[in-house]
This record gives structure tokens, sequence and C-alpha cells, in this order.
């Protein structure tokens, strides 16, 4: 079955695991606004269910989703245009999830890196959802039968593994019923890393608060943080390939693409030979003008939460009335005997 019998859709989602970094908005939020348009369906979804693989404390789970769901409508995504909700308001991707356990291969969850990342030498004791989490994410996708799905480079193996899923579940019972999503990765700074090591992805769970752009950071901090970022010794190069072992430089460069919408080419272009002393605080008032507005924002949907409950529920509503038929469709391949 070609993708092309089906009506174009993206989905794509976040864990409301606390703590929005610039690498979410940059990485994700901001290429999932620029994806909202009328030939293309989107769905984007707050994974709530993927959070509960490692344990989480209610109250800050409940905070983290609505926090979330506020960082996706202030940076642009319009709950009416978009379908936006929680995974946990609609049962049929834990349902799908099930059946899709039964067809992915234990050697196939082997080979998942992240899994291999996050559980270390602690196999032993990490929950069995974070090992099965990857068919579950084949699930949220294919319940909606997603013909597109913009992730980070590091996400790329998880849409892999939902093509060979969709691939074996039509192979088995001699269907053309699941698409083959495919991953969409593009645009600068797609993968975002520390501001004190470049060859380390930004992350919310760093040592030192500096270390990252938090999307609830003021603008004094904004620009302190970027100021004081780890560069080298070196002004900027000539070309791009010139930043080829400057990790730092690379990344810097490439926030400053991301954020203004434009290349590390051309960035390159404008800042050639400039010291760190001009470029960083170009770079800062840069962030400043895009991240603090969506802060303010953030910071003012989040005194409403029952709005923000409201928008969820009616989001689930959306989602579900193209989940369900999907997944009685699954079911009556399968063999399920329903009402």
């Amino acid at each position: 079955m070609t993708n092309a019998q089906f009506k174009r859709r993206v989905f794509s989602g976040i864990k409301p695991s606390g703590g929005l970094t610039m690498g979410n908005y940059l990485g994700a939020i901001k290429r999932f606004v620029e994806m909202q348009n009328a030939d293309t369906e989107s769905i984007y979804c707050v994974v709530d269910m993927h959070a509960i693989t490692v344990w989480q404390d209610p109250a800050d789970l409940r905070h983290a989703t609505r926090e979330l769901v506020a960082a996706y409508i202030a940076s642009g995504i319009d709950p009416e245009t978009s379908i936006l909700f929680n995974q946990s308001q609609v049962s049929a991707h834990a349902e799908l999830g099930w059946i899709f356990n039964c067809v992915a291969r234990v050697g196939w969850m082997n080979r998942m890196t992240q899994f291999k990342d996050k559980a270390g030498k602690n196999t032993e004791q990490v929950s069995l959802g974070l090992y099965a989490y990857p068919s579950l994410m084949a699930a949220d996708i294919l319940i909606y039968h997603a013909t597109h799905v913009p992730v980070g480079e590091d996400q790329k193996q998880h849409v892999e593994l939902t093509r060979d899923i969709a691939a074996k579940f039509n192979h088995d019972y001699k269907v053309d019923f699941f698409p083959q999503p495919e991953p969409i990765i593009e645009g600068p700074a797609t993968r975002i890393m520390n501001l004190r090591d470049g060859t380390k992805k930004m992350s919310k769970s760093g040592a030192s608060d500096m270390e990252r752009i938090n999307m609830t950071d003021d603008a004094a901090l904004i620009a302190k943080k970027f100021k004081k970022a780890k560069s080298d010794q070196e002004p900027l190069p000539e070309t791009v390939a010139g930043l080829k072992d400057r990790p730092e430089a690379k990344n810097l460069v490439e926030i400053y693409a991301a954020l203004s919408d434009t290349s590390p080419e051309a960035v390159i272009k404008e800042f050639a030979g400039a010291q760190w002393g001009r470029f960083k605080p170009e770079l800062a008032d840069l962030a400043v003008s895009k991240l603090e507005p969506i802060s303010q924002e953030m910071s003012r949907l989040m005194q409403d939460p029952a709005e923000i409950d409201r928008i969820l529920a009616k989001g689930a509503d959306k989602a579900n009335a193209i989940a369900q038929p999907i997944l009685d469709k699954a079911y009556d391949i399968v063999g399920f005997i329903r009402r």
C-alpha cells in the first residue's frame, strides 16, 4: 500500500516530563507550527502515557501536561486548526499498542538505542513500559493512519520501527491497512546541544541550569546564558565546513539559523571572521526577541488551567473520531468479536 492512498496527515507528540527547553521548541514545536496548513491534517499530542514509563508524581505530571499545552499554543499551534490533546484521553492508543506488542518482535526492541541509553546498566530494574514503549509509539502514529512524522534525528529509529510494525501487520493479516509513515527531519538545529558542552544534547536534567534555555526563562536570563555559552578561541569561519570539529561553535550557529528562519550557510556568510564578542550578544538579542513572548504567553495561559483542560478535552473528542474507526477495523482484521 502506498501513502498516496491516504490523506496527508501529520502526527507527532512530546512527552510531558517537565522543564521544557529551547531544544523542545526549535527541534519540535516550532516545526509543528510551520506544518499547520490547509493541505495537511495536523495532530499534535501530549504523550502522557509515555511519561509514566518512569515514575511521575501525579501532581507534577498534571502540571507538566498543562505547561506543554501552554507551550504549544504560545508558540503558535492553533487548537482550531490542529488537533491538540493528551494521549491518555484517547484509549485507542493503548488498545492498538497491545496489538502491536503482539506484532513486534523482541529482537526489534533489543535494538532500540534509546532504551539502552535510558536504562543503562540497570535493565533488570526499569519498567516493562520503558522497554516496550516503542510499540505504543507506533500505535500513536498508526491509529491515525498518519503519513508523516516530524521528529528529531534521535527519534528516526522509532519511525523506522513503526514502518516495520505496519508492514508486518499488513503481511501477517494479508491486508493493505496501515500506511508506511515517513519521518520528516529538516531544517537547522533539529538537535539542539548543551550550551556548556556541544557534544551533549540540551536537556532539562543537566547538572547546571546554564546548560540550557528553559522556555520559562525571562529575557535577562536568556541573554545571560547565551553570553556565557561556551565557545572557543577561534573566530567564526569563512564556510560551514570550517565548523567541523568545533561542536560549540556549530551549535551556536545552528541555533541562530533556526531562530532566524535561515540556514547555517547564511549565518556564516553574515558573520564570517567575527569574534564571539560580537556574535553571542547578537544571538542573545535574537533569542530574547523570539522566546520571551512565548514565555510570557505560557505564563498567562497557565493562570487558567480549566481552559487548558477544556482545549484538551475538545481535541481528544476530535482525535477519537479519527482513531476509533481505525481501531474498530484493526479489531475486525485481527479477529476480535465486537458488539
